[in-house]
């Protein structure tokens, strides 16, 4: 067992060029534009050479509800793409760019771990190619200009009270959620109120990663309500003439980016929304490269499938009209003890009972995904501390709902470690795309009909609770035109609840909806069901403490 760090590990591994990473997705060393030795961006116009060429299988990693004890999705999504070009599949993976906010703050890189990473590791989790500097500049762009508007009159009559854009920065910064502008005289615009989100809540990152081309950028773009005129008229970035040098400012961005995996396969790395106020998947365009450019495409969504799978289905699939093949659960036996009552520093402690009691959680989220007539495999991901018997159970467990499972090590064997559970995938990929997909419900529902569907089927709640003023927000929107929309539910991740203290399988509960807020650009409706965070703080003891570089360049800290 490597008692290595996740950097070390990464540090070890001699990477390929990327000019051999390209040979291994059939692209030559002028089809893709390179960024140094060891990264590239793929141009649109290789979609455009492969559109005849049938799809591949698009395999959906999901998992339980998260817990402070991990579970891996990310590094069980490089582990099973590596595990099944083992297997002699021709793979590639697909995730979204880590943000700077996390790897200065808590949570460090995220860029998978142990052996299953993508690499290179500091540059993916710091500048990486630029993109997320694009959409902070694009979004800022649009911010000054519609200051400046005011500052020359408000020809568009925006209610200074009623203008939801603010700005944004790609780090944890508490002391910008509420901020006011405008200050220090004429000379400096108009006084408002205002304040900053982190980039990746920004519809912007959102809009990025729904987008199929450049033109539907722009387009999209053009439709962000900035504010709203007295008389609850929007306005958009269109009408500020701003979305044209925005989509500019993003042209070269959009284009995905391609490196490997520790084991040398190719991977595309590409957007990073949130997986609460937005959609939290990966770009459309790194997963349709993937989709012509592979046999078997690996991809992500954040947080539980109650959330991010939730929102892959019914928000990306339905507008990128992809439909995925298998659905993988990743599980461990620490997460599902801890669902089952267990006390964190408890969780290395073998206890049978409470594995078997935490298993309605697993068993909910597999319900969920069978609702949109997926196949589903469930990945064990595994711990040195994880007993046999405790393993066995969840896998004995599993069986009993008729879905197959397997034990997966590949944090610490690589894609070895997880050949297993590619053979599992393949095999319920067999038949193709899923034959019986099904989206959870109809454009044409009702705003507040498809969010109670959620919340029942999903979360298992009895119902929502909504008052009557947020409830004539949903019917304002419909009058706007936006009834078709999906909804974008914004909920703790800790629970299948909107109490992130109901462990588990919560029952008897209803789903607050606290505001509604539409992106018109990125195509979906926000709902809030308590209080999100669009721009989180520093802990007591960030993570930047012990981030450092030497005189050579050599960072030390980042994971």
């Amino acid at each position: 067992m490597s008692h290595l760090s996740d950097l070390e590990i990464a540090r070890q591994t001699v990477t390929l060029p990327i000019t051999q990473i390209a040979e291994k997705c059939g692209l030559t060393a002028e089809q893709i534009e390179a960024f140094g030795h060891n990264k590239a961006k793929i141009p649109f116009d290789v979609l455009e050479q492969h559109k005849s060429k049938p799809d591949g299988k698009l395999i959906l990693v999901t998992a339980i509800s998260p817990t402070p004890a991990g579970e891996g999705k990310t590094t069980t999504s490089v582990g099973l793409a590596d595990a099944l070009n083992r297997i002699g599949q021709k793979t590639m993976v697909a995730l979204r760019e880590p943000s700077l906010g996390p790897c200065f703050g808590i949570k460090g890189g995220a860029a998978g771990g142990g052996y299953a990473q993508v690499v290179p590791m500091e540059e993916i989790n710091l500048h990486f190619t630029g993109d997320f500097h694009a959409i902070s500049a694009a979004h800022n762009l649009l911010s000054a200009m519609l200051d400046n508007h005011l500052h020359f009159g408000n020809a568009l009559k925006f209610d200074t009270r009623r203008i939801v854009w603010g700005r944004v920065v790609d780090l944890n910064d508490r002391a910008l959620r509420k901020v006011v502008v405008g200050l220090g005289g004429t000379v400096n615009g108009v006084p408002r109120e205002s304040g900053f989100d982190i980039t990746v809540a920004s519809e912007i990152m959102a809009i990025f990663c729904l987008s199929n081309s450049l033109t539907e950028l722009r387009d999209r773009l053009g439709r962000i309500i900035v504010g709203y005129t007295a008389d609850g008229e929007p306005i958009t970035a269109a009408d500020l003439k701003t979305h044209g040098a925005m989509a500019a400012l993003l042209k070269d961005a959009l284009k995905p980016n391609l490196v490997q995996t520790l084991e040398g396969n190719p991977a595309l790395v590409h957007g990073g929304p949130f997986a609460n106020i937005a959609h939290g998947c990966n770009s459309v365009l790194a997963t349709k490269f993937a989709l012509k450019l592979a046999d078997y495409t690996v991809t992500e969504a954040g947080f539980g499938a109650d959330l991010g799978a939730e929102k892959f289905l019914n928000i990306k699939c339905r507008q990128a009209g992809l439909v995925p093949s298998v659905a993988v659960v990743v599980a461990t036996v620490r997460a599902l003890k801890y669902h089952g009552g267990t006390d964190l520093k408890d969780l290395t402690v073998p206890n049978v009972s409470a594995l078997d009691a935490g298993f309605d959680n697993l068993r909910k989220h597999i319900e969920n995904l069978q609702q949109f007539g997926l196949p589903v495999v469930v990945a064990v991901n595994s711990f040195p501390t994880d007993t046999d018997e405790e393993v066995n159970l969840i896998v004995k467990k599993c069986g009993e709902l008729g879905v197959q499972a397997a034990r997966a090590e590949h944090w610490a064997k690589g894609g070895a470690g997880a050949e297993e559970l590619a053979k599992l995938v393949v095999s319920a990929a067999s038949s193709g795309d899923a034959p019986n997909f099904r989206l959870l419900y109809p454009d044409a529902m009702p705003l507040l009909e498809k969010v109670e569907t959620i919340a029942k089927k999903i979360y298992g709640a009895d119902g929502i609770l909504i008052d009557k003023k947020t409830s004539e927000k949903f019917l304002h929107l419909e009058k706007l035109g936006f009834g078709g929309l999906p909804i974008c539910m914004a909920k703790t991740q800790y629970s299948l609840s909107a109490d992130p203290a109901l462990r588990c399988r919560p029952s008897g509960f209803t789903v607050p909806i606290r505001d509604v807020r539409v992106s018109a650009g990125a195509g979906f409706a926000v709902v809030l069901t308590g209080e999100i965070m669009t721009m989180p703080g520093l802990s007591r003891s960030p993570a930047a403490e012990r981030i450092d570089v030497d005189a050579t360049g050599r960072i030390t800290g980042l994971f």
